[in-house]
């Protein structure tokens, strides 16, 4: 039976959206160019670093009762009437978004595209790539025109892996189409399972949203990371800090400090900003600034890590190190980006022994090599020399952690105060 709508791409950004419309009755089909995700799914096993803020293996079920089919077969394109490209787009070597996955989808689309489709761009790209990248190849591969014989447009994704109280039911959906009717057969779309949807003035406009939305919350955790260090030299407790500001009423927003910044909400920088093709270069220098900043954040950790082990008479080399949480953010088990890797790295090259604890994360790989994953983490905390938590897991008692941990450093000021010792 045709789908109403295909979801091209089935990760981070796929996988909600296409829970969250086969919930609300639309037909839909996802489909991977990866035959083996494909596979995998449709056997009900989930992707890679899925974790519980992305999919669990019972919601897989629900969807596929519920009429959603998993797909490699690029022809079942051709029978829809709503595509959304969802594919990756991760930071290269040169800092700037790779762009082939989206290349890949548009080709793949567009040799099936019928007019009066609607298409839709959900992946995180830079201001001006909708109408000058994915424009032309959907045109040159189906020889219709964009707003004229099909409409296209632009939806930041808002998914917050793990966040109960805001879904894509009641986060407002932001839209913005090559022409006003293109703006509006995408509301017409999103307005089938959001409660509200905003409007832009066009394509440019929506992507540079994604742009401010994810810089703000990069720029304002390096400004609270750096409240953190500058805190622990003065010896004032951040937390209580942040306890007592976050009490203001207006002019202030509360963001806590971390072990660094991770996952797929890729700031925008300097380098995100270097179009080569059309030999723009914006520089935003409170993002660079603010990069440098959380960028440092792994190597305050691992040296607070060395200072509590010579503080309490031991070497980091030889030490045993717990790592609790490696995820980019507590309870999922997406990596991407996450700290961990790094503060992991550096406690190896200093010559620790190093073991890790994750609910969500049964394999993880650090320098090559496998990190040993412990199956009880209080029996771990009390073996450990150090117990570095990382991302706060519900599951975690931090209470029972601190009472078993012989030393406990809590980056995220999870834990009560006076339990542990923190960022």
């Amino acid at each position: 039976m045709p789908a109403d709508l295909a979801v091209i791409g089935l990760g981070h950004l796929g996988i909600p959206l296409a829970r969250a419309a086969t919930a609300a009755g639309i037909r839909t089909v996802g489909y991977d160019p990866d035959p083996r995700t494909a596979h995998d799914l449709r056997a009900g096993r989930l992707p890679a670093g899925s974790g519980e803020g992305l999919l669990s293996a019972a919601e897989l079920r629900r969807m596929a009762s519920q009429g959603f089919r998993i797909t490699a077969d690029p022809a079942e394109l051709g029978r829809v009437r709503t595509a959304v490209i969802c594919a990756p787009t991760p930071r290269g070597d040169d800092r700037r978004l790779d762009l082939s996955a989206v290349g890949e989808a548009a080709r793949t689309l567009a040799a099936r595209l019928r007019p009066h489709t609607t298409v839709l761009l959900e992946s995180t790209v830079y201001p001006g790539t909708t109408e000058e990248f994915l424009r032309p190849l959907l045109e040159e591969g189906s020889g219709l025109r964009a707003g004229r014989d099909f409409h296209l447009a632009y939806s930041p994704c808002r998914h917050d892996p793990g966040n109960r109280a805001h879904g894509p039911a009641n986060t407002p959906k932001v839209i913005g189409g090559l022409t006003p009717a293109c703006t509006e057969a995408a509301a017409a779309f999103y307005g089938r399972f959001t409660e509200k949807v905003v409007r832009a003035r066009g394509t440019r406009e929506a992507e540079t949203v994604k742009v401010l939305e994810t810089n703000y919350r990069h720029v304002n955790i390096a400004l609270v990371n750096e409240m953190a260090v500058y805190c622990h030299d003065l010896g004032v407790d951040v937390w209580d800090v942040v306890r007592c500001a976050e009490t203001k009423p207006f002019g202030f927003q509360s963001f806590r400090p971390g072990p660094g910044v991770g996952g797929h909400g890729v700031p925008v920088d300097h380098g995100h900003m270097a179009d080569p093709q059309r030999g723009l270069g914006i520089p935003l220098r409170m993002v660079e600034l603010a990069q440098q900043v959380n960028g440092r954040m792994p190597g305050y950790v691992t040296r607070r890590c060395t200072a509590l082990l010579n503080e309490y008479g031991k070497s980091a080399r030889g030490a045993h190190v717990l790592l609790l949480g490696v995820g980019y953010k507590a309870d999922v088990a997406d990596a991407e980006g996450s700290p961990a890797r790094e503060i992991a790295s550096r406690l190896i090259e200093l010559g620790a022994r190093l073991s890790y604890h994750d609910p969500y994360v049964t394999r993880w790989r650090v320098l090559g090599r496998e990190v040993e994953r412990a199956d009880s983490v209080y029996e771990a905390a009390a073996d450990a020399d150090l117990t570095v938590l990382l991302q706060p897991h519900r599951t975690y008692d931090l209470q029972g952690l601190s009472v078993k941990a012989q030393l406990l450093l809590d980056t995220r000021g999870a834990g009560p105060a006076g339990t542990a010792h923190r960022l």
